[in-house]
């Protein structure tokens, strides 16, 4: 059973959802770093290393699962400072999606003050894990750019 907040003010979501416009799999592309992105998980797989081929290859795959795959196939060549840089990663895609597509941004919007939960069972990091002790990044991400949207 996946965990629930005690408040039911919280809008839990799914990073993987790619019908969910808030998701990093949701299919609204944007340019960034000289590249055109079909999504923010393929932007997020590919910035794992430097090596541009690799990047190349998880750009043009033709599914964010896929692009998650490729990047794990290819693990040994991850970068040595991705643990370091990792949440910038995501939260500059995350935003270069929402400042490129109005309809995410008013998805984004429309959550008003409420805590974004990325409700995953596994992921310690990027959600708030099957025990809800989990450090939630991505809804942190989101609320943040959120934040921001708010002040421009």
């Amino acid at each position: 059973m996946l965990f629930k907040s005690k408040t039911d003010n919280d809008v839990y979501l799914s990073r993987q959802d790619v019908n969910d416009p808030l998701s990093s799999y949701s299919r609204f592309g944007f340019h960034l770093d000289e590249a055109d992105w079909p999504s923010v998980e393929h932007y997020y797989q590919a910035m794992k290393f430097e090596d541009e081929a690799i990047r190349e290859t998880i750009r043009q795959a033709p599914h964010p699962i896929d692009a998650a795959k490729l990047a794990k196939q290819n693990k040994k060549q991850i970068r040595k400072d991705w643990k370091k840089i990792k949440s910038t990663v995501m939260t500059r895609g995350t935003y270069t999606k929402c400042r490129s597509h109005e309809e995410v941004a008013r998805a984004l919007r429309k959550t008003g003050d409420q805590k974004i939960v990325e409700n995953s069972l596994y992921d310690y990091y990027w959600g708030c894990g099957r025990d809800g002790r989990g450090e939630n990044m991505y809804g942190k991400i989101l609320m943040d750019i959120r934040d921001k949207l708010a002040e421009s």
